[in-house]
């Protein structure tokens, strides 16, 4: 089956509105959390931390140049994430639907793409299969 990202996005203000009542926010998303599990769909789900935390590796020159924090001119930022098993796209958006999300804020729905869509003679391809299954990974 496919995979399908769900992509919190937010902005300063509703970031803010939902630490305001972070509570309830974390209450509603704990039980949402509990309904992808026993549907069988969650494979995995995670928070970020605040932005101003964290920093840009900006590759528009010629050598990396690194800055605390996100750009100044961003208007939303991706906040954290849910990862699901569904059958297809359109399952995926009706999680979606479901989030519990604050108003004003997004969730970005994207397949995450296969390791088997690449070329699988990529030598790339091959150390990573081969780490996966030394770790017992699938």
């Amino acid at each position: 089956m496919p995979k399908y990202m769900l992509i919190m996005r937010g902005t300063d203000e509703t970031n803010a509105a939902m630490m305001a009542s972070i509570d309830e926010a974390m209450a509603a998303t704990g039980r949402f959390i509990e309904e992808m599990i026993k549907a069988g769909v969650l494979l995995a789900a995670e928070g970020l931390d605040d932005p101003g935390r964290g920093v840009v590796v900006d590759f528009s020159g010629e050598t990396p140049v690194v800055t605390d924090g996100p750009y100044g001119e961003t208007k939303e930022l991706f906040g954290g994430y849910f990862l699901l098993d569904v059958a297809s796209k359109q399952e995926a958006v009706e999680w979606a639907k479901r989030v519990p999300a604050v108003p004003g804020s997004k969730i970005e729905v994207r397949r995450v793409a296969g390791s088997d869509e690449l070329p699988q003679d990529n030598e790339r391809i091959v150390k990573e299969r081969a780490g996966r299954e030394s770790n017992g990974q699938s």
